[in-house]
Order: structure tokens, then sequence, then C-alpha cells
């Protein structure tokens, strides 16, 4: 008898069946794209809020960002404790809570600063920087000597008079506007000019009169045109001797 095969159960498919199948693939493959982009973008956002209430509890509620530490950089006239004292940063309150423009207008308050910038530090940290006032001149208040800065403002004590700085001698009747006005006049004087200046008298803001070491008085006026009378003067004590020079209106200078 002749011999008889199994049907072949694998049998080849035909290309409407390979087409078919390849769909199916595909249609798969895009839905299951579909389900995880949007499931990429579930776990994006819960990743996202998880991240964001994070910071703000580690901001506004951990103590991880909490004041622990308060530097002070550029006094040295000042202690860091007048400054920290006075600046009340408040240590354990949220750093990012901390209210610096007050802070630095309280340190501002202090004779001394000239103006005050706080900072946060992170993580746990706040910086006061100062700038403290330098004297141009000293001044005798109350039988103190005071130190007088370039905006006329009194704000230190010195034992004795430094070497080489000019004093101010005020009258009974010589109000702060005229101090201001002494000072900017001191401020003005080239280093060498005002090494030579002994004291300076101030009666009014427009009555300013500089006496220097050797005696010779200087009729200075106002402080208007400063920079233009001290230029003149230097010019007139080089080639004029004289006892009195009177530069209130520096362009038409005379001695006596």
């Amino acid at each position: 008898m002749p011999e008889t095969r199994a049907p072949d159960a694998r049998r080849a498919e035909s290309p409407v069946e390979r087409a078919e199948r390849r769909t199916r693939q595909r249609f798969a493959r895009r839905q299951w794209a579909r389900r995880w982009m949007r499931w990429k973008l579930v776990v994006a956002s819960v990743l996202f809020v998880a991240m964001v209430v994070t910071g703000v509890w580690l901001v506004f509620f951990s103590a991880t960002l909490s004041v622990s530490r308060v530097e002070v950089a550029g006094n040295e006239l000042l202690s860091d404790q007048r400054v920290l004292r006075i600046a009340a940063v408040p240590e354990g309150e949220q750093l990012a809570l901390v209210d610096l423009a007050d802070a630095a207008r309280r340190v501002e308050t202090l004779s001394e600063v000239k103006d005050a910038d706080v900072t946060r530090a992170w993580p746990d940290g706040v910086l006061i920087t100062v700038t403290e006032r330098t004297a141009v001149a000293v001044v005798e208040l109350g039988g103190k000597i005071r130190g007088l800065d370039a905006e006329g403002i009194v704000f230190r004590d010195y034992t004795s008079v430094p070497r080489g700085m000019p004093r101010v001698r005020p009258t009974t009747s010589t109000g702060t506007d005229a101090l201001k006005e002494a000072a900017g006049v001191v401020s003005a004087l080239p280093d060498d000019l005002a090494a030579r200046v002994d004291h300076v008298e101030v009666q009014t803001i427009d009555q300013i009169t500089l006496v220097l070491r050797d005696g010779r008085e200087v009729l200075w006026g106002s402080a208007e045109e400063s920079d233009l009378k001290a230029t003149v003067l230097a010019e007139l004590l080089d080639v004029q001797d004289a006892n009195v020079y009177d530069v209130s209106v520096p362009g038409s200078p005379t001695t006596r």
C-alpha cells in the first residue's frame, strides 16, 4: 500500500494572513504605547506634585531650612554682638520668611553704619554686611571728641585727635546743616592740603574758615565749588605769601 502522510499543522501563511497579522501587531503596539504614555503622564504629575509638596514643606515648615546662624561682615568699629542685637534676626524662624529689609533698616539706625545689606545664606544662615562711616574730621561736642563723616554725621568717639585729621570748631549757634557743610569742605580737600589744616571754624553754612597749622586763615564761604576752591587755594599757597586767603569766590580770590 502507498504510504500516507499526516497533514502539516504548520502550513505556510498566505500573504493576506501575514498582512492581517502584522496589522494586528502594529495596532497592539500602538495601543500599548498610548497606555504607556498616559501612565508616564500620570507618574510625572504625581512626582511633580510630590516634589512641590516636599519643597514647600522644606522651605516653610522643616527645621532643615530654619535660621541657625547669623553672621556679620564688614564691621570694624562695631562689635558683632551689637550688630546682631539691633538686627534681631529670629533664630529658629524659617529662612524664607525672614524680613531681610526690616533687619537692614534696624542695623542702619546705628550711627556708625552708612549702609547695611542683609542676605540669606542657604541653607540655614543670614549674612549681615555693613559699610561703616569714615571720619573726615573730628568735632568736640559735650566735652567729647567725635568723628564726623563726609555727610556731616557724628558717629564715633576718640580719646584724642587722630594725627593729621582736621578739627571742626562749631560755635554755640552752629546747626547740623552748618556741620554738614563743614564736613563737605573737608572731604573735598586733597590729602596734602587736608594735612595742612589745623581746624575748621564754622559759624553758618556760608561762613566757614580754614585755619592752617602755621596760623594762616582761609575764608572758604560755603561748601559750594569746594573742589575748585581747593585747587585755587593750592596754587595761591605756592605763589603768594599772605596771612589771609579768601577763596569764597574762587573765580576772584584775594589775599591780605
